[in-house]
């Protein structure tokens, strides 16, 4: 299987420059209620993803700072705590996969390492669910009485 058949287009997917403010990376979140959204670069490469405890951990460091300063700091000065592993556009499903489990999307990039868009965790899990049932339906039934 492809996983381009799984891909959730750039256009699509919620994201913000890696130098964007925190103020701006609250508000889209909130807006979209997302825990987390990719980072992209000045050459559309990925660049890391920001969550909701990356935000969290920055301003309760920083006591000092207040909601209408957040404009003023740089996602580029707020350190992430994980950076989600990207698969290249032709990638097999097991790398997709073994991905998948630590992540709760995969971002896609292309052979330029641009990014192209990510695969969500729920398209895997439905995916393996599809072909649990279909082995499971095409089993025999086993009478043990």
């Amino acid at each position: 299987m492809n996983i381009a058949f799984f891909l959730l287009p750039k256009g699509e997917v919620v994201c913000l420059p890696h130098d964007a403010t925190l103020r701006q990376a609250l508000e889209r979140m909130e807006y979209h209620r997302y825990t987390a959204v990719p980072l992209i670069d000045e050459n559309g490469g990925y660049a890391g993803t920001v969550t909701e405890g990356d935000l969290l951990w920055y301003m309760k460091n920083r006591p000092d700072l207040t909601f209408e300063q957040t404009n003023r700091i740089k996602l580029t000065d707020v350190p992430q705590r994980i950076k989600n592993d990207t698969v290249r556009i032709d990638a097999n499903m097991e790398d997709l996969i073994s991905l998948a489990k630590a992540q709760n999307y995969v971002p896609v990039v292309d052979d330029m390492n641009r990014f192209i868009g990510i695969v969500r965790r729920s398209e895997i899990i439905d995916y393996c669910e599809k072909i649990i049932l279909q082995n499971d339906s095409s089993r025999p039934e086993v009478n043990l009485a």
